[in-house]
């Protein structure tokens, strides 16, 4: 029951955290990837011939990361540092004479790195995945809300009627555009890392670069143009997004949390027996998804942060900022993992009162209309004092507590202006929407 934080606290780890993210970064598969990469190295270079191809082989059947001493690893990785040395120690002696081929020309950082990038790639998908979900969820909510008429506001104030279709809408484009953010990362970021010592290759002699290609090729990574050691622009930018998804999706926690409070009322949680529940307070439910959403954002953006302090590196190998990437990025991870999940659970099942909406449009005495009488008597007036004649009447409303259109028409020049019947139209809010439906189905259509 030992834990230190709450990415392996046994209390806090599904609310910051996934099992299938976790999965991705534990310990065990981290080894194998530093095992695939080495095995993978060794193939690579026995197809240019730079180690001979009977080791590459005895190398492929004989290396078990299962075998490995795990004790005797993490004591040895504590010594050396890092954790490659000690892990191609133990593969050589499982390869006999053929271990002595193990790691040829690369260093350490080299297949970390790929290691690392083969994790990535799998968390990318396990990303993509949950973000698919979420969308489609949003995508349902939008279109089932298209015409559900709702308070539009800014600054915390009512501004102009909207659909709660487009306020989802708009949630869901954020996404769409991340969707395709996260398929363009993948493709120029996931890099293998091959460079040696200090980078140039020089330990593979004329052959450097087509090992790397082969290795490449064989790990399903993309070859960059030269080693990256200490130009570290991908990781951050996945970090970035990483951040930025969950920075999205902290927005929407943020608005589902206002809605849910009580003197708003127009949203809900999904409820089950005890969802949200209070030690002291029996009538609580309290909007828990949305405040873990909330929270990875704000995690989320220190994540990336470290990062971008990370990248200022010293010549072509650091002296620190790259064990930082060995914390953040997980983290990071995990933490989108669970935004995500949450997220999902929350739009799936997300409780929506029509009639609370409805109610709360009126809560102002039709002032949420104000714009429209303005920018119909606009035409006649001129804009300006159009504009200081309707602000002047919604002033008197405020004091007053009476309605928008009831104080419209003590003003002659609006009824001759506009006539009763269109200054009634003008009070309503589902005429006055713009082209909030049309923006919501191309949304919900793409």
């Amino acid at each position: 029951m030992a834990s230190s934080t709450v990415f392996d606290s046994f209390l806090f780890r599904d609310m910051f955290g996934t099992q299938a993210m976790r999965e991705v970064f534990n310990d065990r598969s981290f080894v194998d990837a530093i095992v695939r990469t080495e095995v993978a190295l060794a193939a690579a270079q026995a197809r240019v011939q730079v180690i001979p191809r009977e080791a590459a082989e005895k190398i492929a059947s004989s290396c078990d990361s299962a075998l490995l001493d795990h004790e005797r690893l993490r004591v040895d990785t504590e010594n050396v540092g890092y954790p490659v040395l000690p892990i191609v120690t133990q593969l050589a002696g499982q390869c006999g004479h053929a271990g002595g081929f193990l790691h040829w020309g690369a260093t350490t950082q080299d297949v970390m790195d790929t290691a690392l990038m083969l994790q990535c790639a799998s968390a990318l998908n396990l990303v993509e995945t949950q973000l698919d979900r979420l969308r489609a969820c949003l995508r349902d909510l939008a279109e089932a809300h298209v015409d559900t008429v709702t308070a539009g506001r800014t600054h915390l104030q009512h501004a102009l009627p909207i659909t709660f279709g487009y306020r989802v809408a708009v949630w869901l484009s954020a996404l769409d555009r991340h969707a395709e953010r996260l398929a363009a990362v993948r493709e120029r970021d996931l890099m293998v890392q091959l460079g040696g010592a200090a980078g140039t290759l020089a330990s593979l002699g004329s052959q450097g670069l087509r090992v790397r290609a082969e290795l490449a090729a064989e790990l399903g990574l993309r070859d960059p143009e030269i080693t990256w050691h200490v130009a570290r622009d991908g990781l951050v930018e996945i970090v970035g997004l990483l951040a930025a998804i969950g920075g999205s999706a902290g927005k929407i926690g943020a608005d589902v949390a206002l809605l849910c409070s009580t003197e708003f009322g127009e949203l809900a949680e999904p409820f089950t027996p005890g969802r949200g529940a209070s030690s002291t307070m029996p009538q609580k439910r309290n909007p828990i998804s949305s405040e873990l959403v909330v929270a990875a954002a704000k995690l989320l953006r220190d994540k990336a942060s470290a990062m971008l302090d990370a990248m200022v590196q010293d010549f072509e190998r650091a002296t620190g900022p790259w064990h930082v990437e060995w914390a953040v990025i997980p983290e990071a991870f995990l933490l989108l993992s669970s935004s995500l999940a949450q997220a999902t659970h929350l739009m799936a099942g997300l409780r929506v009162n029509e009639d609370r909406m409805r109610a709360n449009l009126g809560l102002t005495g039709g002032l949420i209309m104000a714009e429209a009488v303005m920018m119909a008597l606009a035409p006649v007036l001129g804009r300006q004092q159009a504009h200081e004649l309707v602000y002047a009447a919604c002033s008197r409303v405020i004091d007053t507590g009476s309605d928008l259109a009831t104080e419209l028409r003590t003003h002659p020049v609006v009824v001759e202006s506009l006539g009763t019947e269109r200054m009634d139209q003008l009070c309503d809010p589902s005429t006055y929407l713009g082209s909030a439906q049309a923006m919501t189905r191309s949304v919900v259509e793409r």
